[in-house]
């Protein structure tokens, strides 16, 4: 059986980081922190909407026949729905994530980091996407790309164990920026 040599390797990399960017991408400024994932924890790795796990146990409301009841449940609903995230939020840590610059499409997302991460690393990414309401996640990557820069590293990571639920938000988050660049320019 032939070994492929080191070319057809970067060759297979490098068409699986081409890969993950056929989705938009932009750069943004949210709270962030990673977490290597060692080995022993890899098994069962799922990405996840923080607090989805908390709400799914409640059922919508049904509509009630009086409109004005019926809006003023479904805005009592909604707030309650916030009140729950912001405290999901705050239990699992997300208060306290600190900022970061990142570059982020539906495959993947690009960061910089003073940990010198390996391709082929998993990382657990926490993050929470300023939109309304702000989403919560946690995301697996596999590091597909790191540069090293003069104090710290360029890390590109392709995100994995996640559906397509996940992803449509991320896409939904990036297409967003998106029209907030545009309408900055034209200003």
């Amino acid at each position: 059986m032939a070994v492929p040599s080191k070319d057809v390797k970067m060759q297979n990399s490098d068409e699986r980081y081409a890969r993950m960017r056929e989705f938009s991408r932009v750069d943004a400024n949210v709270p962030f922190a990673v977490r290597l994932v060692p080995p022993e924890e890899r098994q069962g790795i799922r990405s996840k909407i923080s607090g989805e796990t908390v709400l799914a146990e409640y059922q919508t409301l049904t509509d009630v026949e009086d409109k004005l009841l019926s809006d003023w449940l479904k805005m009592l609903n909604a707030k309650l729905d916030s009140l729950i995230n912001m405290l999901t939020f705050q239990r699992e840590g997300f208060g306290s994530l600190p900022f970061a610059q990142i570059n982020i499409s539906g495959g993947g997302l690009g960061f910089t980091s003073m940990e010198p991460y390996n391709r082929g690393d998993v990382l657990e990414i926490k993050m929470i996407l300023p939109m309304m309401p702000p989403v919560a996640l946690y995301i697996y990557g596999e590091v597909v790309k790191v540069d090293k820069q003069i104090n710290s590293h360029a890390i590109a990571v392709k995100f994995i164990a996640m559906d397509e639920d996940m992803r449509d938000e991320i896409v939904k988050f990036v297409f967003r920026r998106q029209r907030e660049m545009l309408r900055e320019k034209r200003r």
